[in-house]
C-alpha cells in the first residue's frame, strides 16, 4: 500500500511539474509548429492547376480574311511562374528581386497545314513562340555567420510557346460561318 502511495505521489508531482513553466509540449496537441514561409507557396503551386497548360481551340480560319496573328504576349504572372524565383533560408541566406522589367519579343508566328488531332479532329496548329528578356536587380543577403549584402544587375531569357489550334472544316464558307457562330456567338 505504501508503494502505491509513493507511486501516486510521484505521478502527481510529475504532472504538476509538466503543467507549469515553459516547455515545448505544454499545450499538448495544440502546440504551434513553426512553418517556413515558402511552404504555403509550394503547396499552392503543387495543388493549383495552371490554366496555361491547356491548348486552346479557336474557331476556323475563314477564307478571304487575313490570317490571325499572335497578338497576345505572355502575361507577367505566366512569366514569373516559368521563371523560378529562388528565395533561400530566412535569416540565413535570402534573395530579393527588385526593379523587374519584361521585354517580350515574338519569334515565330506560323500556321501549319490541317491535320488530324486526337479528341479534336481536323485542325491547324498555330505556332506562337515568344522570347522574354527579364532584367532585374538581385539582392543577396546573409545574416549568418557574418552579415553580407550584395546587389547585382541580372538579365535572364525565357522562351515561351503559346501554341493553339484552329478547327478546320474545309473550304466551304457556309460551314466556316456556322462553326464560327457556334463557337463565338458572333455571326460575322
Amino acid at each position: 500500500m505504501a508503494g502505491i502511495r509513493k507511486l501516486g505521489a510521484l505521478a502527481a508531482g510529475a504532472l504538476a511539474a509538466l503543467a507549469v513553466g515553459c516547455h515545448p509540449f505544454g499545450m499538448g496537441i495544440f502546440t504551434p509548429v513553426p512553418v517556413q514561409p515558402w511552404v504555403a507557396e509550394r503547396m499552392e503551386q503543387k495543388y493549383t492547376p495552371a490554366a496555361g497548360d491547356i491548348t486552346p481551340i479557336m474557331p476556323p480560319i475563314r477564307d478571304g480574311y487575313p490570317l490571325p496573328l499572335c497578338e497576345d504576349p505572355p502575361g507577367d504572372h505566366e512569366i514569373l511562374r516559368i521563371f523560378k524565383l529562388r528565395r533561400g533560408v530566412p535569416y540565413v541566406y535570402e534573395q530579393f528581386f527588385d526593379d523587374v522589367v519584361f521585354i517580350k519579343n515574338r519569334l515565330k508566328d506560323t500556321i501549319d497545314p490541317p491535320r488530324f488531332f486526337p479528341l479534336v479532329g481536323m485542325a491547324q496548329l498555330h505556332h506562337c513562340h515568344w522570347e522574354v528578356v527579364i532584367k532585374y536587380t538581385e539582392t543577396q543577403q546573409s545574416d549568418w555567420p557574418f552579415p553580407t549584402y550584395i546587389k547585382r544587375h541580372r538579365t535572364e531569357v525565357v522562351y515561351i510557346d503559346k501554341d493553339h489550334l484552329h478547327l478546320y472544316v474545309g473550304p466551304n464558307p457556309d460551314m466556316q460561318r456556322q462553326i464560327l457562330q457556334e463557337m463565338t456567338k458572333y455571326g460575322g
